[in-house]
């Protein structure tokens, strides 16, 4: 019996271990690690890098202070409809904000207006 189950094991693990590579393939990791700018935040942001889900490519969420911002990245319309890559900002005015790809300026504006929002002074 204990031969069978670690053969179970073994195989299960085997099949598990590709994933990360089918999920590479699928999301185009290569092609966005190219693709995806650099941001330069301000220092009294602190930046909490979470695992992406539900489509998302990267998920991250900014503190300051008692103000929580959450960010991430849609490549393919998973999450929402805007036919190119976005950001978007949640919360900003009651609802989202969205901005292309490339547009780390706006996006890091919308960023600190959602602190400005959501801060308890």
């Amino acid at each position: 019996m204990k031969i069978k189950h670690l053969k179970f094991n073994i195989m299960e693990r085997k099949e598990k271990s590709l994933l990360p590579f089918e999920y590479d393939e699928y999301m185009e990791v290569d092609k966005w690690i190219n693709e995806i700018p650099f941001i330069k935040f301000p220092s009294d942001w602190e930046i909490k890098v979470i695992p992406p889900f539900a489509g998302a490519v990267i998920r991250f969420m900014v503190k300051k202070g008692d103000a929580y911002v959450s960010v991430y990245l849609d490549c393919y319309d998973f999450l929402g409809c805007c036919g190119q890559p976005y950001w978007e900002v949640y919360p900003y005015n009651n609802d989202v904000y969205r901005c292309a790809l490339n547009e780390t300026d706006k996006l890091l504006q919308a960023i600190q207006e959602s602190i400005d929002q959501n801060m308890s002074y």
